[in-house]
């Protein structure tokens, strides 16, 4: 490789850092190539894998600004450059390592932290973004019915309260009751 080209891929590889939100390191001795097209295809429009040299990739992730890669760039190293979700990448390769155990992920960086392997792991058996997203969106909603609840059960209380005052005096002075007719109305 002569060294304009060697310069060329450092700056895309560095562009590529610079662009993801998460970069998931893997070892792909033992597989084919059709199997690392089916990997590619698994993980999903948003994520490039692609095969490094790891002098190059050292370089650029540098030039980058990432750090705590050093140690995983050993041996046969392919990227996975997420432009998406980082869990549903991470759960792309670990359910494509279940199925072919050559696979190995090594490690990776996520916004800019360097996560361990069981880390990687632990990222794939999180939910996505968006059920994390609706997950909160149901709970602050039931949590703004139980306030409105909790708001408006003083006032219909209050209105109760004032009815049977009411109706006390009025049986107290000797008089009938009159029809039950909320002295305040409350919508509940």
């Amino acid at each position: 490789m002569a060294n304009s080209e060697k310069t060329a891929a450092v700056a895309e590889i560095a562009e590529e850092f610079r662009g993801s939100t998460a970069a998931v390191l893997t070892e792909y001795r033992g597989l084919t190539v059709s199997q690392l097209t089916e990997l590619r295809r698994a993980l999903g429009e948003t994520t490039r894998y692609a095969v490094v040299k790891n002098t190059l990739t050292k370089i650029a992730a540098a030039q980058a600004g990432v750090s705590g890669l050093d140690d995983l760039l050993v041996g046969p190293t392919a990227v996975a450059f997420v432009g998406g979700d980082p869990v549903e990448a991470a759960k792309g390769l670990r359910d494509f390592a279940r199925a072919n155990p050559a696979l190995i992920v090594k490690g990776g960086v996520v916004e800019g932290k360097a996560l361990s392997a069981e880390e990687i792991r632990k990222l794939a058996d999180l939910e996505s973004r968006e059920v994390l997203l609706a997950k909160l969106a149901g709970a602050m909603n039931g949590s703004l019915a139980k306030a409105v609840g909790l708001f408006a059960a003083p006032l219909s209380q209050v209105a109760r309260l004032s009815e049977a005052l009411r109706a006390q005096r009025q049986e107290a002075a000797g008089a009938e009751p009159a029809a039950a007719e909320p002295a305040v109305a409350v919508d509940a």
